[in-house]
């Protein structure tokens, strides 16, 4: 079962929450999807059920269609939040990591034709892969954040919170508007372009600010 935990594997007292998730906050990821670009945060909720360890390995369902990975920088919510300002989001994020936002993309593209709702492309069971957090002491400042995946060793995706639409603690503030948010209670901030199809036997290596890297096996 998941776990919240340090990136020295220490696990956290913290209850795995629900995860929410911000859309197209690089417009370059939403061109890539002839999407439009947002003006505002798009948002959806991954729960708990969701979560699985990134490392050493994950599943992907074989039976829907491509799975996508996207990449994102994932904040770690420690105390409750409601209507926050961005200063006391700041103060609430005790840790940073990596997800893998999963999605079926063509059950997606099918959902979205239909006008009906997308849980079932991205909340499924082990559809949001998480590596453990480094302690906001020991990490870089909010806006210096950067990400990368490499894919069966070539570079798939990287992007940092300087192309983001949205800044991390603008994210957390208004998602507080209309979600609280608890300790234990994740931040996906977006992905940059490059999604891909995952497959069966794909070798991933994702790291935060080329300093911290977390390697998987697709099953």
């Amino acid at each position: 079962m998941y776990q919240h935990r340090w990136w020295g594997g220490e696990s956290l007292d913290l209850p795995n929450a629900k995860a929410v998730c911000v859309g197209r906050n690089y417009a370059a990821h939403a061109r890539e999807l002839n999407n439009p670009v947002p003006t505002e945060p798009l948002l959806f909720i991954k729960p708990s059920s969701a979560m699985v360890e990134m490392e050493p390995q994950f599943s992907i369902p074989s039976n829907q269609g491509e799975c996508h990975v996207e990449t994102e920088i994932t904040l770690l919510i420690g105390s409750r939040l409601r209507n926050v300002s961005a200063e006391e989001a700041d103060a609430a994020i005790i840790g940073v990591g990596l997800g893998l936002d999963l999605t079926l993309r063509d059950l997606q593209s099918e959902l979205k034709r239909n006008g009906h709702p997308w849980e079932r492309a991205k909340s499924f069971d082990g559809a949001l892969v998480l590596s453990a957090f480094v302690d906001r002491e020991n990490c870089p400042s909010l806006e210096d954040l950067s990400l990368s995946l490499e894919l069966n060793g070539r570079l798939q995706q990287s992007g940092s919170v300087a192309e983001m639409l949205w800044s991390p603690l603008d994210l957390v503030a208004e998602i507080s508007r209309s979600f609280t948010l608890e300790p234990g209670d994740l931040v996906l901030t977006g992905t940059p372009a490059g999604v891909t199809a995952l497959r069966q036997g794909d070798q991933l290596g994702a790291s935060l600010c080329n300093r911290w890297s977390a390697r998987s096996e697709v099953l």
